[in-house]
């Protein structure tokens, strides 16, 4: 948790499932302040789903990619897998689901080449 702190911005909520031992283990880390006394625990088993849904395809593709030795590079892989997936789910403003053209000129101006 604490290295992802260093890399994220500050949580507002953080999403687990049920399992009793998380509300110890998120109070312990608010008293070392690691996270603000203001982040929330939230344990609603279906909003976890939801965001496990929306990694599915993520996760796919990382499952080949195991063969990250820098963090760097990892970072800049998944980045690039999540932006790809946003595109065509259609979360960015401005460029339709189906509008090839627009996406293209999208990944071309977001990763500096020719798509």
């Amino acid at each position: 948790m604490h290295q992802n702190h260093i890399h994220c911005s500050t949580p507002r909520v953080i999403s687990v499932d049920k399992n009793a031992a998380y509300p110890p283990a998120f109070e312990a880390i608010q008293n070392q302040r690691l996270v603000p006394i203001e982040t929330e625990l939230r344990q609603i088993k279906y909003l976890n789903n939801i965001v496990e849904q929306d990694h599915r395809f993520s996760k796919r593709r990382i499952a080949w990619s195991q063969w990250f030795q820098r963090f760097a590079t990892a970072e800049a892989t998944i980045a690039g897998y999540e932006s790809m997936h946003m595109i065509r789910k259609g979360q960015i403003a401005d460029i339709g689901r189906k509008d090839a053209l627009s996406q293209k000129i999208f990944i071309e101006g977001l990763f500096g080449v020719a798509a």
